[in-house]
């Protein structure tokens, strides 16, 4: 079944659906499923739609509802496609609206875990990183086709890697790279030793901006987010959860978008904006953004986090 997953703010995400009108709620990228499980487990009057486009994902998720009780592997259903696709998986299941939506980005600690997914530049493996094992581009089509400026390109708009023409250019000459450990050890050779030795492996960012870019992550993302909020009823609410700057940003944008709809009429609401206007659709739900230290703690990759939430007030 994968690596171990620990899912997180596994409390607060389960908090936050507390209130949501009863139906389903959209588990936008499924990964080991531990949200969605809590969610069935702790909400009798939700279901949960899960989406995910890594095959391995939708079977683990398969083999861990049957492990459920009836009653509630009734209420879980998984579906693999691309979370831009969630529109036509709707209409293929007969749902109309959401109760709501999670978003937890990133990759999955399995995928992480597994060395053959080519995802740790940690464990050597195959330059692969495709969440959707069916997909075509691989790293090993970024790492050792793409020309420098467009290497340079995708490490500086996916990673805001500072040091990324020096990158490129090594990994360019170091080509063929063999794999995951080779790559590591030449982003690692590229950048100065002094800033080696701060900030965690100096691979993490090389390696967030090529997965990002063989999965189109931040392309598909603000489609992805408006068709869930645009399917969610009064009271619903949708959270995302990011781990780098660049999904953030997408996230803050497509959620202020929704808060400060000018088209939308204003509406009685008892949620007054610190502002000269209110929330006219959308309004923001205070919650803690980050990870306790605790959890951080037990699960470090968690340290990243960012979580924010929106709930639907009127039409």
């Amino acid at each position: 079944m994968g690596g171990a997953h620990a899912p997180v703010m596994l409390e607060e995400i389960v908090e936050i659906f507390a209130t949501v009108p009863q139906g389903t709620i959209l588990d936008a990228t499924l990964g080991g499923a531990g949200h969605a499980v809590a969610i069935i487990r702790r909400h009798e009057q939700l279901r949960v739609m899960g989406v995910d486009r890594d095959p391995t994902a939708v079977a683990n998720a398969l083999a861990l509802r049957d492990t459920l009780e009836p009653a509630e592997a009734q209420r879980f259903s998984v579906h693999h496609a691309r979370f831009d696709h969630l529109e036509a998986v709707m209409e293929q299941a007969g749902i109309e609206q959401l109760s709501g939506a999670l978003f937890d980005l990133g990759v999955s600690s399995p995928q992480l875990d597994i060395a053959e997914r080519g995802f740790s530049y940690r464990n050597d493996g195959p330059l692969d990183m495709r969440m959707d094992t069916t997909a075509t581009l691989s790293a090993d089509d970024v790492v050792n086709r793409y020309d420098e400026h467009a290497l340079a390109d995708v490490l500086r708009r996916h990673a805001d890697e500072r040091f990324a023409p020096r990158i490129a250019r090594a990994i360019v000459a170091a080509r063929p790279v063999r794999g995951t450990a080779h790559l590591a050890e030449i982003v690692t050779a590229a950048i100065p030793a002094a800033t080696r030795r701060t900030g965690g492996h100096p691979a993490k960012r090389t390696f967030q901006a090529i997965r990002i870019e063989v999965n189109s992550e931040l392309d598909v993302l603000p489609a992805a987010l408006s068709a869930a909020m645009r399917r969610t009823s009064v009271g619903g609410r949708v959270a995302v959860l990011s781990y780098h700057s660049g999904e953030d940003r997408i996230v803050k944008s497509e959620m202020a978008r929704a808060e400060f709809d000018r088209s939308a009429p204003i509406v009685a609401t008892p949620f007054a904006h610190p502002s000269r206007t209110t929330p006219r659709v959308w309004r923001k739900v205070k919650v803690s953004p980050t990870p306790t230290d605790a959890e951080v703690g037990r699960n470090p990759r968690a340290a990243s986090a960012r979580l924010r939430v929106m709930e639907r007030v009127a039409q």
